[in-house]
């Protein structure tokens, strides 16, 4: 299945990545939101809404770090639109919450834009419109007759970082540590694992590194669908001589060729082509795989010993048990041939300048850290940490997710953070043990929370197994959200309990500067300033006030944090790396954070060796269920928000839909537009259309959040990451 994707490559391309049809998309997206609306929004000196890739800021509208113009993206595109849009009329609010539920998450997204405070009582099937104070009064009096420790508070990765700092604040001193975002959901397990081998859980490289790379991996990501200026990075790699390859059971078309639109040749020739290796495991074989390559790499002497024996340690133990582990049991799990494998480990051992990028096809297992950890030690085999263009590189989902974890929305900060903390504003906080996103609602669903803070994103559909989430969010008593617009999240989940729904301005909107972070680990400083809607406020406005209300005789006044400069401060004196925060606001000079990138060879563990780590290979799948399925993302999504029902690259039409490859259809029977369900052992999909794709035998696709009704709650146990992308499944023709 690992085959060499070139210009004479067998298998025929079909579909190609980005070129003219996505040009056209976004002519039609700018000209429904308006020229001079998108324009403004475009060019105004903000970060984008959408990917962790990062641009905007000072640097300009479409500019990123290095100033290359014009970096945007169909993504960024797409989020723009949604904040253009107008607001909900308060009439359309006479209808029943079973009225909205009938609407699909893409019809929710544009009904508009949320302008006004919006109330459900518990015993009532429809919101109403409130004014703010009535709204601010009733979510203080909510949390103040809630013990602390009987509530949660989340943010999703799109706020602030000042929003998120003084979102962790306010939970603490009301008393809990129940304080997590969405990353619990995605890339949590990279930073445990990195955390493991090399002390610090980010990237180690700069957008700047990946431009001298002459070798790039791809890992369990779709970058043409999610990421789509990171394959301008791929593109140059190729044009410059180097190697990218792409490890990923779906072969997909954006990934093998795409047309870059900000490249005439790449448009003109029909598409550049990508991946110069294209290989396809089993899903959920990523450990087989990668422990493969490591054995191939022991095997071929294609190890940097001076720099193993020098900046690392555990290499013995690693090596004893590659050695004894069989190639038979390594290929029978990954599904690939010995000389595939080795023939990839050569790839690795001719470069230099080797770049591993990974997304959430990695982290997404009950063994995410594992996976992690392994590509880790790829790296660290051939010395490809510490030096120029080389290094890791997860791929980060949300604009600001990582930002969000780096100034404290996690149950746990560190120790030193925390007396910090104490320290500039003269408080105590607690230090008990707070519970992560998932364990949150299974508190929930015991009947163990009463009330929740829940600042943008959509919990709801981001949660695995949708009956179960569904169910515990409407056990939560009550519960305070704060977004733009109206997603599944705010109707369902809501049948006995209280709701009340803040309007929030956009990034772009915000009366002051905010800050957000990349995964390059980048500070940018967005202006905000757009004027759209009369009756929204800023997420920072919200807390502090509220902050004011609910602890009025607090250790100090939560009205002083309405200032965004006071809270960079704050920030810049208790976040390890982040003291240029503190006077961005007046000298607008962004920076990248101190202490992640790793220039040299020294890591940040006790003794400045970075760690091999060892691991078993999981079980075999489940006799009663042989599939395994994946949850994916379309390209006309970001996250749970849905901009588009079909899906150009995969060639589906809607998204209710199951991906089956060739051998499994011709053994089922099974033809393009067929009907077909899925089973597992926590739900059932029925009527899915089956539509053809390239996979492993034994491989399925279908689209998130859809699939979570299939998808359980077993997650890493390490990350509690939960397992969305390797769910035992039964597939059976007929409707």
């Amino acid at each position: 299945m690992s085959e060499r994707a070139s210009e004479t490559s067998a298998d025929p391309i079909t579909i190609v990545g980005g070129g003219p049809k996505k040009v056209l998309y976004t002519l039609r997206t700018l000209s429904r939101i308006g020229l001079l609306n998108s324009t403004k929004a475009l060019k105004a000196r903000n970060t984008c809404k959408a990917c962790g890739l990062g641009m905007g800021g000072q640097h300009g509208g479409m500019t990123n770090e290095l100033d290359e113009f014009p970096s945007v993206c169909n993504k960024s595109i797409q989020a723009q639109s949604s904040d253009i849009q107008p607001p909900i009329p308060n009439e359309l609010f006479e209808h029943t919450l079973d009225d909205f539920k009938e609407l699909s998450a893409h019809e929710l997204e544009h009904l508009g834009r949320l302008n006004t405070p919006l109330y459900k009582p518990a015993d009532s099937n429809r919101y109403q419109p409130i004014d703010w104070g009535q709204a601010l009064a009733l979510a203080a009096e909510r949390f103040a007759v809630t013990e602390p420790n009987r509530s949660f508070f989340y943010s999703s990765g799109r706020s602030s970082n000042e929003a998120g700092f003084v979102l962790q604040l306010l939970a603490r001193l009301y008393g809990t540590n129940n304080v997590n975002n969405c990353s619990y959901y995605c890339h949590q397990a990279t930073g445990v694992g990195l955390g493991n081998v090399i002390g610090t859980g980010t990237a180690t490289i700069s957008l700047e590194d990946l431009g001298g790379a002459d070798l790039i991996f791809v890992i369990g990501a779709n970058p043409a669908s999610n990421h789509p200026r990171f394959v301008h990075q791929l593109q140059h790699c190729r044009e410059r001589g180097g190697q990218v390859i792409v490890i990923n059971p779906a072969r997909e078309p954006g990934l093998v060729r795409f047309a870059v639109p900000k490249s005439a040749r790449s448009m003109l020739s029909g598409g550049t082509w990508i991946a110069s290796r294209y290989v396809q495991p089993n899903i959920g074989s990523d450990l087989a795989l990668l422990k493969a390559v490591g054995k191939a790499l022991l095997e071929q002497h294609a190890l940097d010993t001076t720099f193993i024996e020098a900046h690392t340690e555990g290499f013995d133990a690693y090596r004893t048990d590659l050695e004894q582990t069989d190639w038979a049991s390594l290929t029978s799990a990954c599904g690939l041939s010995q000389t595939d494998i080795e023939a990839l480990a050569a790839d690795y051992a001719r470069a230099e300048h080797a770049v591993f990028a990974w997304g959430m096809g990695i982290t997404h297992h009950r063994n995410g850290v594992d996976n992690v950890e392994a590509i880790a030690n790829l790296a660290l085999l051939r010395g490809m940490l510490g030096k120029p263009s080389a290094g890791l590189l997860p791929l980060r989902g949300h604009s600001n997710v990582q930002g969000i974890g780096t100034i404290g929305v996690k149950p746990v900060l560190s120790e030193d953070v925390l007396a910090a903390l104490e320290s500039h504003f003269d408080l105590e906080l607690p230090r008990t043990q707070g519970l992560d996103t998932l364990a949150c609602l299974r508190a929930a669903d015991a009947g163990d929370m009463d009330a929740a803070l829940l600042m943008g994103g959509n919990l709801y559909a981001a949660t695995p197994d949708a009956t179960f989430a569904r169910r515990a969010l409407d056990r939560v008593g009550f519960k305070l959200y704060l977004t733009t617009t109206l997603n599944q999240g705010h109707i369902h989940g809501m049948e006995h309990s209280e709701a009340l729904i803040l309007p929030v301005t956009a990034r772009d909107e915000e009366p002051q500067s905010t800050t957000q972070e990349s995964m390059f680990n980048y500070v940018r400083l967005s202006d905000g300033g757009i004027r759209r809607l009369t009756n929204v406020r800023s997420e920072v406005a919200i807390l502090a006030e509220l902050g004011k209300r609910l602890l009025p005789a607090g250790p100090f006044d939560f009205g002083a944090l309405r200032e965004h400069d006071r809270v960079r401060s704050a920030i810049a004196a208790t976040v390890p790396g982040m003291e240029a925060l503190a006077d961005i606001g007046t000298s607008h000079q962004e920076f990248t954070i101190g202490g992640r990138l790793l220039t040299s060879p020294t890591f940040n563990t006790p003794n400045g060796k970075a760690r091999f780590q060892v691991h078993s290979l999981p079980v075999a799948r489940e006799p009663d269920f042989p599939f395994t399925l994946a949850s994916i993302r379309s390209e006309g999504q970001f996250n749970s928000i849905i901009y588009e029902e079909s899906d150009s690259y995969r060639g589906t039409e809607h998204r209710w839909c199951v991906l089956v490859g060739p051998e499994d259809r011709e053994r089922l029977n099974l033809k393009a537009g067929d009907k077909a369900t899925l089973r597992s052992a926590h739900g059932v999909m029925e009527n899915l259309t089956v539509y053809p794709f390239n996979l492993p035998t034994g491989s399925l696709l279908a689209y998130y959040p859809e699939a979570n009704i299939l998808i359980g709650t077993e997650q890493d146990p390490r990350s509690q990451t939960p397992a969305f992308k390797s769910v035992p499944v039964r597939l059976e023709a007929g409707a």
